[in-house]
């Protein structure tokens, strides 16, 4: 039988990918339908190109803005905002602004916010990435990356 669970402000696990934080609401091994993230993005955050064959994913905006590219799209996402990107669609997003982004993302099936915790062990070892390690990652948790992705945000001290 499921449990419940709540998570309030400033609880959850968190992992920082190189200046950007991310905080666990709800993890894969709590739910079976969605995992929710809550993300403080750097500014220069970009996730590249990518897209994945199964996974959905559902944003929404709580302070700042995103730039998104679903597809040949290319929009700004401002607070308040909510976007929805499904299977199979080429997409990317990023923090193009001075100023810290914080957002809320949910997966379906749930199981990719484990890619953000290896990817953040990844990150957080020393010298460069290890590109080999991140193609590795990427083929187990159903992302295709497109374009490059890059990992040197400007690091902030995260908001809550």
């Amino acid at each position: 039988m499921a449990q419940s669970v709540r998570t309030s402000a400033g609880e959850g696990d968190a992992v920082s990918l190189r200046g950007t934080e991310v905080t666990f609401k709800l993890k894969s091994d709590e739910a079976e339908g969605a995992s929710l993230t809550e993300w403080v993005a750097a500014p220069g955050f970009d996730t590249g190109l990518h897209v994945h064959q199964r996974l959905e994913e559902t944003w929404y905006v709580l302070d700042g803005e995103l730039e998104f590219r679903l597809g040949d799209e290319v929009f700004i996402a401002a607070a308040g905002a909510c976007v929805f990107v499904p299977p199979q669609v080429p997409h990317a997003f990023a923090n193009r602004s001075q100023a810290l982004t914080k957002f809320l993302l949910m997966m379906s099936p749930p199981t990719h916010d484990r890619y953000f915790i290896e990817l953040a062990e990844i990150l957080g070892r020393s010298g460069q990435p290890d590109s080999e390690a991140i193609a590795a990652l990427r083929t187990k948790y159903d992302t295709q990356q497109l374009s490059s992705l890059t990992t040197d945000a400007v690091p902030q001290p995260a908001a809550r």
